[in-house]
């Protein structure tokens, strides 16, 4: 299975140092963040029915967001590559982007301004929910303390436990 169904040479290209440069390329622009996005696509392609119940993985999904919130709303340089009308085409560019500037900018501003809203709200249900869990917690090792019930003595219930259904229901 392993082998190759086809090959392609060229001579004096060295295919394993590119590989090996390609891979080193991207390892130095993850670790600079440039691909964050395909952080989230890597992390939503892993099983979420497994990870979906680990802080862990919460917490790294919402650095990704965190990341992400941000649109780049900064200028940038127009180019274009015909000889014939390239200089022409990109006057023409940044006379069109010079009109929906104004326009553009607003929107993506409000865009992140909407982003960062919806992050912070996020972060917020989270760090709420985590400290009633705690709470909650803390309560039925009270409980149990008070009782006397060892806590590997206490068993989970059968059924499903999103619906509360037990094994006779």
């Amino acid at each position: 299975m392993s082998e190759n169904l086809f090959e392609i040479n060229a001579p004096g290209v060295d295919v394993e140092k590119l590989v090996a440069e390609i891979h080193a390329a991207v390892e130095k622009k993850t670790s600079e963040g440039v691909y964050a996005d395909a952080r989230i696509a890597r992390a939503e392609r892993t099983n979420l029915a497994r990870l979906r119940d680990s802080d862990e993985f919460l917490n790294y999904y919402l650095q990704c967001l965190r990341d992400a919130t941000l649109v780049d709303i900064t200028d940038f340089p127009i180019r274009e590559r015909r000889r014939l009308l390239g200089p022409a085409l990109v006057r023409l560019k940044q006379a069109i982007w010079n009109l929906l500037k104004f326009y553009t900018y607003r929107l993506w501003s409000q865009q992140n301004q909407t982003n960062g809203l919806l992050v912070t709200a996020v972060e917020g249900l989270d760090q709420k929910y985590a400290a009633k869990v705690r709470e909650l917690e803390r309560r039925v090792q009270a409980l149990e303390s008070a009782a006397g019930v060892p806590a590997s003595a206490v068993q989970p219930p059968l059924g499903d436990p999103r619906t509360g259904a037990g094994e006779g229901a």
